[in-house]
């Protein structure tokens, strides 16, 4: 896959019609497989003829043809996320099947190219690359902390306001993290320091 990954903005949907078949792709972004599989449940319709699927996650990916002829479905809704460079997504193509068949590469055609119109349509965003973090700050200093990060990418997630000090939770760009730790460090002259809690974590 390509380094410039994408995520999407917003859910997506996009219909086609082929020889009387009606496709409807249904696409969101996920952070989990639990997530992915959840908003499968949701969009699925169990009157269609089928509902195939694709999802990316990182390096882990899954897909299922759903009764389908092998390989003419959920995998080219894969190739369809990774051509469009888009990550942390499932897709979901429902087929209302029409009364004339397609063959597997005219299946492979519609499945696949209705997964990339509806990415292509999808409101999108880089993918930034962050890491989860907690330290403690001064009352004193947090003001200047929070004017001083303005424009790093820096997500703070929590804010524990303690009798000396508040502890705070956040998620920063990767790239932005030795500027954080260098910044933390000044302004607690070295009495913190940043913990990183999840090296592995991408948003």
């Amino acid at each position: 896959m390509s380094e410039s990954r994408l995520v999407l903005a917003a859910p997506a949907s996009t219909a086609l019609e082929v020889r009387k078949s009606r496709f409807v792709a249904n696409a969101t972004r996920v952070e989990s497989e639990t997530t992915a599989h959840e908003f499968l449940q949701h969009v699925s319709d169990p009157t269609a003829t089928h509902n195939c699927w694709a999802w990316r996650i990182g390096q882990q990916y899954r897909f299922n043809d759903d009764g389908e002829p092998g390989g003419s479905a959920g995998k080219p809704i894969l190739q369809a996320i990774d051509g469009q460079r888009v990550d942390q997504v499932v897709v979901v193509v429902t087929r209302w099947f029409g009364g004339i068949k397609l063959g597997v590469g005219g299946l492979i055609r519609a499945y696949g190219g209705v997964a990339a119109e509806c990415l292509r349509r999808a409101a999108r965003k880089p993918l930034i690359d962050s890491v989860d973090v907690c330290f403690a700050m001064g009352y004193a200093e947090l003001p200047l902390f929070k004017a001083r990060t303005q424009g790093w990418n820096l997500v703070l997630e929590n804010e524990d306001f303690g009798p000396d000090n508040v502890k705070l939770s956040a998620r920063v760009a990767r790239e932005n993290l030795p500027a954080l730790q260098r910044l933390v460090a000044d302004l607690s002259r070295g009495s913190s320091r940043v913990r990183v809690l999840d090296k592995g974590t991408s948003g």
